[in-house]
């Protein structure tokens, strides 16, 4: 490792998503890091950028699935030996992480198909308004923003369905899936092709939820996330 040192501003709160896993990728480039060699820890990350833990888990996780580092549990993160770039160093991650990324979608499968249907019954204009936003929002960014842009707004159209259900309880289980069981988001999206078939995925369940049709809602959701897991169980086969 060289000895360059890159000084990094504390990052702001809303710039997050967009920008800690650019910011690791300079730190990697810029402070002189070569294959093998053991990257900063979480601690170390956290107090030098100035976030939260599961914001650079998330960044971690990204770099995992798109070959730049190696994450060794109990040991620490180790830029990767051999990097593989592109759809093959996800389809490794993919591979390597295939009990968390099932167990994650067992569990949305149970949850995000009733958040959908309790949406259509119980939210309110103002709840409709803002997931209108932002399925069109994800649509219009679809072929500009970056995997990790796209990712973000995923998330947050699934964290305000379930806001819209008026289920404090329900809400709080899918924040929590958002924030820190993120190998789902990170798992689909880089598929190649999932985030055009998210758009009309989306939109099936928005129109249902609008329609306050809480069976049709709760298809569409389930029908959204099982392609998803036939997407991405198609790629750790390959």
């Amino acid at each position: 490792m060289g000895e360059k040192q890159v000084v990094i501003q504390p990052l702001r709160t809303e710039r997050l998503s967009e920008r800690v896993s650019e910011v690791l990728k300079s730190l990697i480039h810029e402070e002189g890091f070569k294959p093998g060699d053991k990257f900063y820890s979480e601690n170390q990350l956290i107090a030098r950028l100035k976030v939260s833990r599961s914001s650079i888990r998330e960044a971690v996780r990204i770099l995992e699935a798109t070959g730049w580092v190696t994450v060794q549990h109990g040991k620490g993160i180790f830029i990767a030996r051999q990097p593989l770039h592109g759809f093959e160093a996800f389809k490794q991650w993919l591979k390597n992480n295939k009990k968390d990324i099932l167990e994650n979608f067992e569990v949305r499968l149970l949850i995000d198909p009733k958040a959908a249907y309790y949406a259509a019954l119980r939210g309110s204009e103002q709840d409709l308004i803002l997931l209108t936003h932002l399925c069109e929002e994800y649509s219009a960014k679809a072929s500009t923003a970056t995997v990790e842009q796209m990712i973000k707004l995923d998330e947050q159209f699934h964290a305000s369905i379930a806001k819209a259900t008026k289920n404090r309880t329900l809400s709080v289980l899918m924040k929590t899936m958002t924030t820190v069981l993120f190998e789902g988001w990170i798992s689909s999206l880089h598929i190649p092709g999932r985030i055009q078939s998210t758009i009309e995925e989306h939109r099936r369940v928005l129109e249902a939820i609008l329609k306050r049709d809480p069976q049709g809602a709760e298809q569409a959701m389930r029908d959204h996330l099982t392609r998803a897991l036939q997407d991405i169980q198609s790629s750790m086969e390959t």
